[in-house]
């Protein structure tokens, strides 16, 4: 079931794509139900999460290589999936109000953010290392997409570019984290990972396993230095910030701390790196928030702070696994309870706050402090909203915040208590940056409420009329905001359903099975050090506040002084003017050159590990003797072969060059391989029309004579690569250790897959995989063409008609013969591509081979008839055929999962159907059908595309 919600938002993306867009309907309609549904499916699994039995579902996708997908449910993870999709249905439900339906891409805005919720729920509930990777990455891409929204935008692309570097960087050193981390294990699994934790500490790896992971986290979750990237992605729609940007992206790298702290807490690293770097990113963040002077940038560094805390609080934590008593370990592991609690309360107040500054926006059409004031009386209900959120977010009673805030100071405090790593004087400077931290904190938060809402309206700075925004928009940001005072005076409902069991999913071991964390959160412990640090916060934070307009920060643009962005944009400059210097040495524009090095490539690290390789032998001590009639083959193939550098035309060396394919194909016959004689006959032949095809593009051929200088290189290179590629194919006869593998295929084609023809049980079973990708590559291929023809510049029609004229006739014959035979031959063609493909798992032929011989049916029609008489009389989109080939092929391959099967798993057995009787039938033959459908959309839009320029055929 985890799989299949997963897979939901991804096939809603599909389907809006499909949906119109119409005057009547707003789309968000249709995404709503979605993630309420889906809350409301993860809210009913807290009763068997809280009662420690996680969930856990898995489906063999590469088991030979440890990758699987398999999902889990735990306490850890409950807490993120009900973010991502509570939070997810209160953006949408926002969104709707926010957006107007007319809005240019209002479908493909709701496309990005169900892919990014997808993306989301597998990162938090993957098990699998590879898989979490992979779903990070999509939600960089996603977020990159939803960012550069607006792309009309010079400062949305610019966000969006820097967003998706940065976090990208970091996600390629965390990739090679987890790479170090199976090294040490061999296993992927996380929870596998966390059993062998106590074995990993004297690895040699260990250490640069958490530092490339932990900069993968760093750099999603906005930590000093790498938070640069969180204020420019403020560009986006206020609906994905307030999504993204205070509930689940930049929340990615607090999960993966969380989840790997059973592997790495206890470690002086971790917890230095992690409690440090959170608590710099913490004073950093809140005292640039208050010299902004746009509401979206304060509350941008605002979240940056307050990740900051949640991090610092995770590196707390930590401090429990350097102890083995129960009590002492427990008393650390209380600062857990405080990041998860505070995770939850971020979430809820800077949602609200961020949709808040959108009301503002949309109703006001500014966000920049310098103009507002005057609010509170237009807009009641917006303000109480952002006051509410805001004092929460101050950390000031009776808010959700101040509880967390009060358990983050507890947790400053009681960590000096901590001398294990004999850093007294270090951890005494804890509770002082939180103190200050939170001093900014309240500041800026009273900026928010009071510089917006207070003083006097400057209508002429105004771009409308303020008032009060619609219910519609009001919705959202009333529920968060009344989930602020919901947890405050009711935090059991969070504590007991939801950071215990997840308190058991990070301090795993430290309790009993049978046991179970107790977390106790309430307002009044008494006259605490933590009450009277927050009192000072409060009276500190009021004369700060007081003095804010003296000290003109909102006059002060902060943009373009802040020295890490100014690093970024010269590390950058710098990348691309030496990629460019780099680029310009080497790209001439000469073709001749860029074989030049691309061959040169090949030959020398080819021949030098053939060379040096001391277990490669190029024995032919093993080779059958050739007969009479294959030396005669050769002998043909080698002359066509040498002449094709002589020839006088281009036509002369395509009719030569295929001359040398069809010798091949003669060996084939020869050797008694009719599936790959077929192959190469077919290919052979729509190759030379291909050829022809293009050659109609190219000058006439000259003969000109060069220079020695010129030929010699020339001559090195080709006696270089043919004399590597000999050596290549002799080492791979001769140097074999392991014995042939077709030894395999022979005995067990049948047996494992149901098919007697073992070329095509390879193609479509053994090495489906293969097919697969050979047949997307293909694909990619076909657009390109169709790009690169169809999608050009307008040309002038002079130079068009300038052209040799004999470029510009049809591809058509008007031999009366060839079209009266070809109607005939071409129906046999197709019958007989039809008998391949279904013959094929058993005899000569399959998807691949009668492809190709259909192809060749509907050259035949095209040379004889002309392409207009093609289209008229097979009306295809071939681009299109070519995606429902794909389609179909990963479909086939994808369906194995319904059964508990690996990918790519077929299944095939005997059945007795009327009239025709005994019958074996095979899913291979429906991944078979995905291959021929693909190859004839491939090779009939190339013929197509090529053939049927205007340019040339106009």
């Amino acid at each position: 079931m985890l799989h299949i919600v997963i897979l939901l938002p991804f096939l809603l993306s599909v389907l809006m794509l499909l949906i119109r867009q119409t005057a009547r309907f707003h789309p968000g309609w249709f995404v709503l139900p979605l993630p309420a549904v889906l809350f409301l499916y993860f809210l009913l699994k807290i009763t068997a999460v809280r009662a420690g039995e996680p969930i856990i579902n898995t489906i063999a996708w590469m088991p030979s290589f440890g990758v699987d997908i398999t999902l889990i449910l735990d306490g850890l993870s409950l807490i993120f999936v009900l973010l991502i999709t509570g939070m997810g249905a209160l953006v949408v439900l926002y969104s709707i109000y926010y957006l107007d339906k007319q809005t240019e891409g209002i479908r493909r805005f709701y496309v990005y953010l169900l892919m990014f919720m997808g993306a989301m729920l597998g990162v938090v509930l993957s098990d699998n290392l590879i898989i979490l990777y992979g779903f990070w990455e999509l939600t960089s891409i996603s977020s990159f997409l939803l960012i550069a929204f607006w792309y009309g935008r010079e400062r949305s692309g610019y966000g969006a570019v820097k967003s998706m570097l940065i976090t990208v960087f970091g996600g390629l050193a965390m990739f090679a984290g987890f790479n170090l981390l199976y090294v040490m294990t061999g296993t992927y699994s996380i929870r596998e990972i966390i059993a062998l934790a106590g074995t990993l500490t004297d690895n040699a790896m260990f250490i640069p396993a958490m530092l490339l992971i932990l900069l993968g986290a760093f750099t999603k979750s906005a930590q000093f230095p790498f938070h640069i990237w969180l204020p420019d992605a403020m560009e986006a729609p206020t609906p994905v910030s307030a999504y993204l940007h205070s509930a689940t992206m930049v929340k990615a790298g607090i999960y993966l701390v969380a989840r790997l702290t059973p592997v790495f807490a206890g470690q002086s690293e971790w917890f230095w790196l992690v409690s440090a770097t959170g608590l710099l990113t913490l004073i950093y963040g809140s005292f640039k928030a208050i010299r902004q002077t746009d509401l979206k940038a304060l509350l941008a560094y605002s979240t940056i702070s307050q990740l900051g805390l949640i991090m610092s609080l995770l590196g707390l934590g930590s401090a429990a696994g350097f102890f083995a008593g129960k009590q002492e370990a427990v008393f650390y592991s209380m600062a857990t309870a405080a990041a998860l609690f505070h995770l939850i309360n971020h979430a809820v107040f800077k949602g609200s706050l961020f949709m808040v500054v959108g009301i503002i926006d949309h109703e006001t059409g500014t966000r920049d402090l310098r103009k507002l004031g005057g609010l509170m009386s237009l807009m009641p209900v917006t303000f109480s909203g952002a006051l509410m959120g805001a004092f929460s977010m101050a950390g000031l009673p009776p808010f959700s915040g101040f509880l967390s805030k009060e358990m983050f100071f507890t947790s400053v405090l009681n960590i000096r208590e901590f001398d294990i790593l004999n850093a007294g004087f270090w951890l005494q400077l804890f509770p002082v940056m939180a103190w200050i931290a939170s001093v900014f904190t309240f500041v800026y938060s009273m900026i928010l409420v009071f510089k917006t809402f207070g003083g006097k309206l400057q209508k002429d700075k105004l771009d409308k009329v303020p008032h009060e925004a619609p219910l519609g928009l009001l919705l959202s940001p009333v529920i968060l905001v009344s989930l602020t005072l919901v947890f405050a005076f009711f935090p059991e409902l969070v504590s007991a359903t939801l950071i215990e069991p997840a308190m058991a999913s990070i301090h795993t071991g430290l309790i009993a099975p049978e046991e179970a964390y107790e977390v106790s959160i309430h307002f009044w412990h008494g006259w605490t050090p933590e009450i009277f640090m927050t009192l000072g916060v409060i009276a500190a934070g009021l004369l700060l506040y007081k003095g804010y307009s003296r000290l003109r920060v909102l006059d002060r643009e902060a943009r373009g002084r802040n020295t890490l962005n100014r690093v970024y944009d010269a590390s950058l400059k710098l990348l691309e003017q030496g990629s460019r210097r780099i680029t310009n040495a080497y790209m001439t524009g000469s073709n001749r050159h860029y074989l030049l090095y691309i061959f040169s490539f090949i030959i020398v690290s080819l021949l030098a590990v053939l060379l040096r390789e001391p277990g490669i032998r190029f024995g032919m001590e093993h080779y059958a003797e050739l007969s009479f009639y294959e030396w005669a083959v050769i002998a043909v193939m080698l002359m066509a072969a040498f002449a094709v550098p002589f020839a006088k035309s281009r036509v002369n060396a395509i009719l030569f060059t295929g001359g040398v394919g069809y010798m091949v194909t003669l060996l084939f016959v020869l050797f008694r391989a009719p599936d790959l004689a077929l192959t190469q006959m077919i290919i052979e032949t729509v190759s030379v029309i291909l050829f022809l095809l293009c050659f109609r593009y190219l000058p006439k051929l000259k003969q000109q004579k060069e220079r020695v200088g010129f030929k010699l290189p020339n001559l090195i290179i080709a006696l270089g690569v043919g004399v590597t590629v000999t050596l290549v194919a002799l080492a791979a006869m001769g140097s074999s250790p392991f014995p042939p593998i077709s030894e395999f295929f022979l005995k067990e084609s049948y047996n494992l897959a149901g098919g007697k023809n073992v070329v095509n049980v390879i193609l479509v079973d053994f090495r489906g995989f293969d097919t697969l990708f050979e047949i997307m590559v293909l694909g990619i291929a076909s657009l390109g063409i169709y790009g690169l023809i169809n999608l050009r510049l307008e040309e002038d029609q002079k130079q068009t008609q300038k052209r040799d004229g004999r470029l510009a006739v049809p591809l058509r014959s008007n031999d009366v013969i060839l079209k009266t035979m070809s109607k005939g031959i071409i129906i046999i063609i197709l019958v007989f591509s039809f008998y391949l493909f279904f013959a094929g798992h058993n005899h000569p032929g399959g998807g691949f081979i009668g492809a190709l011989m259909t192809s060749a049916a509907l050259v035949l029609m095209m040379i004889a008839f002309g392409m207009d008489q093609v289209r008229k009389a097979f009306p295809v989109n071939y681009r299109v055929l070519t995606a429902i080939g794909l389609l179909l092929a990963i479909l086939t391959a994808s369906g194995s999962f319904l059964f508990g099967a690996p990918f790519l798993s077929h299944a095939f057995g005997h059945f007795h159907l009327p009239i025709l009787g005994d019958v074996e039938l095979a899913t291979a033959v429906l991944f078979d059908l995905g291959v021929y459908l693909a190859v004839v959309g491939v090779a009939m839009n190339i013929i197509l595309t090529i053939g049927g320029d205007k340019r040339w055929n106009s």
